[in-house]
């Protein structure tokens, strides 16, 4: 198991700015990664109740099973690596292997064993160093959506929020507040679910 806190800032893109930083960048097709977020919760939302999530990114052949958890600045991430077999007992209608999370969602009341499937968001992602932190620009699908968007990850909340606010700014792009991948999914899933 490891820890670690997630200072990140994200702001949706329209297709077009996606595509114009992917240029001002010189970003190459060949630098895109694709990974597969898997998601889970409770049948009556536990985790998303307390602001949480659950997940398994596949990426590059490997699986990590990952618990978010809102903190003052940031979001603590505590990751529990997964064999292949194992991720995909879970995806398909098995329970939440045991472990350090297991024990996290127990000890928060969360009914671990009820834990389900709910669905997929595939990202094609590149990532890059820009200004002591990490620069990500994703184009993801999920359900019957597809959106752009643009992430920053830093150290330090107030530098890394400067930063964000100033390279928006140097490329003209309206603030425009990017619920995570997660809340973004379980919007659409919700809107599916009540037609």
């Amino acid at each position: 198991m490891s820890q670690e806190i997630e200072i990140e800032f994200k702001n949706l893109l329209t297709k077009e700015q996606y595509f114009e930083l992917f240029k001002a960048f010189r970003c190459d097709d060949k630098e895109v990664m694709t990974q597969e977020n898997h998601y889970f919760d409770t049948p009556s939302f536990h985790l998303k109740g307390l602001r949480s999530a659950l997940r398994i990114r596949e990426k590059n052949g490997r699986h990590q099973l990952t618990l978010k958890q809102p903190v003052e600045e940031g979001i603590l991430e505590t990751h529990q690596t997964l064999e292949q077999d194992t991720a995909e007992k879970m995806l398909n209608g098995g329970t939440l292997v045991r472990g350090e999370i297991y024990d996290i969602l127990t000890s928060l009341k969360v009914p671990a064993e009820k834990i389900v499937h709910f669905g997929s968001l595939s990202t094609n992602r590149i990532e890059f160093p820009y200004q002591q932190g990490l620069l990500v620009l994703d184009h993801s699908r999920y359900l019957s959506k597809e959106d752009y968007e643009l992430e920053y990850e830093a150290a330090s909340f107030s530098e890394g929020l400067k930063v964000f606010k100033k390279l928006l700014s140097s490329y003209k792009i309206d603030e425009q507040k990017a619920d995570s991948k997660i809340e973004r999914f379980y919007t659409e899933k919700m809107c599916q679910l009540n037609q």
